[in-house]
């Protein structure tokens, strides 16, 4: 039996920049899926952020109702489960819980460290996942430079983080103005 040489690819990297499209993308991509494990990795919305709160409920009134969603920040568990394909919204997001739980931000001793530990994990995960995973992350290399240093750390540290996971990923797309390029 002939394989077909247009297999679908088995992990994807969607990054764009804020408001580009990529999460719409990203799910366009798994829209025939009869079943999908949405990955929200940001914080639960509460009544203190408004517009956080907006942005949560447009995302969730675009998922399929077969679709089911997993609030969490752990990626090693998920994607060293069996199941659906995945649909991890979003890197950024992650990393700054992540980020935030290490103990970057209050600069707490061995942060830096428990960080790396972290990343590798998560990288690790996505490069041996055996599901379907879509991943999308924030472009923010093109960007302006922040002007403050943690600005610069987390603007430095999801760079590497993309060039990471985009080294293990199948498929690369840009997403700039709601036009997708294939990067690889």
């Amino acid at each position: 039996m002939l394989r077909s040489p247009f297999r679908r690819p088995r992990r994807v990297l969607v990054l764009g920049g804020a408001r580009s499209g990529k999460s719409s993308y990203a799910e366009q991509m798994l829209h025939r899926e009869p079943s999908v494990e949405y990955v929200a990795c940001g914080l639960v919305p509460s009544g203190d952020d408004a517009e956080w709160a907006e942005r949560v409920a447009l995302h969730r009134a675009r998922r399929p109702p077969s679709w089911t969603t997993t609030e969490t920040t752990d990626l090693v568990t998920v994607l060293g489960r069996t199941g659906p394909p995945v649909l991890v919204d979003c890197l950024t997001t992650w990393l700054a819980q992540v980020m935030d739980g290490c103990g970057v931000w209050a600069e707490e001793a061995g942060a830096d460290e428990r960080l790396a530990v972290e990343v590798d994990r998560a990288v690790e995960a996505w490069r041996t996942t055996r599901r379907r995973v879509v991943g999308v992350s924030n472009e923010v290399g093109s960007g302006v430079v922040p002007a403050t240093p943690s600005g610069r750390r987390f603007r430095d540290e999801l760079g590497v983080l993309n060039a990471r996971v985009a080294a293990a990923s199948d498929r690369v797309w840009l997403v700039t103005a709601g036009l997708p390029q294939r990067l690889r």
